[in-house]
């Protein structure tokens, strides 16, 4: 039986994060935690640094500064397919999915870091098409066929097929009708019910709110504001980090 400290301990932990594209910094000092079965938003304006949190998490971006720790374990220098082996899953911004793949050829991709074979991934798809019915009924179509609301869902299905403790989500509502919005961020509340720790970037704020249980505002590449989603709802806090009246 886990010990009190570790249940309480946050899945992630970053501390101090400094990251940029070479000689460019993009972010200067970012400081976040996220727990097993909650959601983390990551908000903040244009350029402020949110993917560059992400991709630095998962080792796309090297971290200049500070560390990133996954339970219990500091990750800062682990290279990004052994990153995806310990729990961490990205869906990058755009829907980057294999568009002339079809969709089960899209998931079975996903899975490849798993070690298993075609015969054994099959099996693992059971539980996306559970989860995404339209991908089941169109599993042998390509994926470039399907809406952008579809698209998402994909690239969603192709990440949890690693498995992840950790799924980093980067703006999944991206160019999506506000009806399909709540769709994505229903079933971002739906993975969060598994257990699984989700850390989200989000421009649709009012939506990434409802599923919020913390919050996290990044400003220049420095965190403004971090706290629990119940003490942001109704506050000044959110408009004050976005509009510089924090500092």
């Amino acid at each position: 039986m886990s010990s009190p400290a570790t249940v309480e301990s946050p899945l992630l932990e970053v501390r101090g994060l400094a990251s940029g594209y070479g000689d460019i910094r993009a972010v200067w000092d970012a400081s976040l935690q996220v727990r097993a079965g909650e959601i983390t938003v990551l908000l903040g304006r244009n350029g402020a640094g949110k993917t560059t949190t992400l991709r630095a998490v998962a080792g796309l971006n090297r971290a200049d500064a500070g560390s990133v720790v996954l339970r219990g374990r500091d990750i800062t220098g682990v290279p990004p397919h052994q990153r995806v082996r310990a729990g961490i899953g990205l869906v990058q911004e755009g829907k980057r999915i294999f568009r002339r793949r079809t969709i089960e050829e899209n998931l079975l991709l996903g899975g490849y870091t798993r070690g298993l074979n075609k015969r054994k991934l099959l099996v693992e798809l059971d539980p996306i098409y559970e989860m995404f019915p339209t991908l089941a009924q169109r599993r042998h179509v390509a994926s470039g066929q399907l809406s952008g609301g579809q698209q998402q869902m994909l690239a969603i299905g192709q990440a949890l097929m690693a498995q992840p403790s950790l799924l980093m989500l980067d703006e999944p509502s991206g160019g999506l009708a506000p009806s399909v919005v709540a769709e994505v961020m229903a079933t971002v509340a739906a993975l969060k019910a598994t257990g699984i720790g989700i850390l989200l970037v989000e421009q649709a704020v009012a939506a990434a709110l409802e599923v919020a249980d913390r919050v996290t505002v990044l400003d220049v590449g420095r965190v403004i504001l971090d706290r629990p989603a119940a003490d942001v709802a109704g506050s000044d806090a959110l408009a004050d980090a976005y509009f510089g009246r924090l500092r």
